[in-house]
C-alpha cells in the first residue's frame, strides 16, 4: 500500500515513515511542506495520504488545503489528517464533500502505533477514523442545532461511537449492552436524523459524518 506523507518535523516525519515502513506500507514520498505535498498526491496518486494540518510556507492550513485540493481532483483520494489540536473548522472541511476515505487524528495517537496504523488503513480502505475528541466536540457543536438536540444522550453516545467507524456489534462491547439494544439506537438516530439506514459500516459512518460535517 502506497502513502504519501506529509510532516514538517524532521523527527516525526523520520519516525512516521519507520513505522508505517515496519507495518508493510510502501512510502511513495515523504515531504515537509504543502506545494511538494501538492505535486506529489496528484503525480504518484498514492493508496492514502497521510497530512499534518499545518505545513510551510504558511504554518495555517497548508496540508489541509493542499488534500483538499488533490482531492478536488481525485476523487475519494482516501486521506487521513494528523492535527496538534481538536480544529472544528478543518474536521468540517475535509467532511464536507461527505465521500470515503477520511481521518482527522490528534498527533498524540501517532504514540499508539496500533490505533495509529489501524486508522491508516481504515482510511486507504474508503473507511473513517476520527478522534473521539474531534468527534466529541463536533457533537457539543451541532447538538445546540436540530435535529441533533434530538438524540438522546445514550443516542449521542452510540453517534460517537458509530462516527468513529465502530460496528453495532463493537459499540455493544463497549457499552456492555446488546447488540439488539444498539440496533435499535441506531435506527432511531437515522429516523431523527432523516438519514437512510444501511447495513454497510462505511456508508453509514459516512452519512453520519457528512451531517456532522455540513454546516
Amino acid at each position: 500500500m502506497r502513502v504519501v506523507l506529509a510532516e514538517d518535523l524532521f523527527l516525526l516525519r523520520d519516525g512516521l515513515v519507520r513505522l508505517l515502513e515496519a507495518y508493510d506500507f510502501e512510502i511513495a514520498a515523504a515531504v515537509d511542506n504543502g506545494p511538494e505535498l501538492t505535486r506529489a498526491l496528484l503525480s504518484l496518486k498514492p493508496d492514502v495520504a497521510v497530512v499534518d494540518v499545518r505545513l510551510p510556507p504558511t504554518f495555517t492550513d497548508e496540508g489541509l488545503q493542499a488534500a483538499l485540493h488533490a482531492r478536488s481532483e481525485i476523487p475519494g483520494l482516501p486521506v487521513l489528517v494528523l492535527s496538534q489540536h481538536v480544529e472544528q473548522l478543518y474536521a468540517r472541511e475535509l467532511l464536507a464533500d461527505g465521500s470515503g476515505g477520511v481521518g482527522y487524528l490528534l498527533k498524540d495517537r501517532v504514540f499508539d502505533a496500533d490505533q495509529f496504523i489501524d486508522g491508516v488503513r481504515r482510511v486507504a480502505a474508503g473507511g473513517t477514523a476520527m478522534d473521539p475528541q474531534v468527534i466529541s466536540q463536533l457533537l457539543v457543536h451541532k447538538a445546540r442545532d436540530e435535529p441533533l438536540g434530538d438524540l438522546t444522550p445514550r443516542e449521542r453516545e452510540v453517534l460517537a461511537l458509530m462516527a468513529e467507524g465502530r460496528s453495532n456489534i463493537a459499540i455493544a462491547e463497549r457499552l456492555v449492552v446488546t447488540e439488539r439494544a444498539i440496533a435499535k439506537h441506531t435506527s432511531n438516530i437515522f429516523l431523527k436524523l432523516d438519514l437512510p439506514p444501511s447495513d454497510d459500516d462505511n456508508r453509514r459512518v459516512l452519512a453520519v459524518l457528512a451531517y456532522l460535517g455540513s454546516s
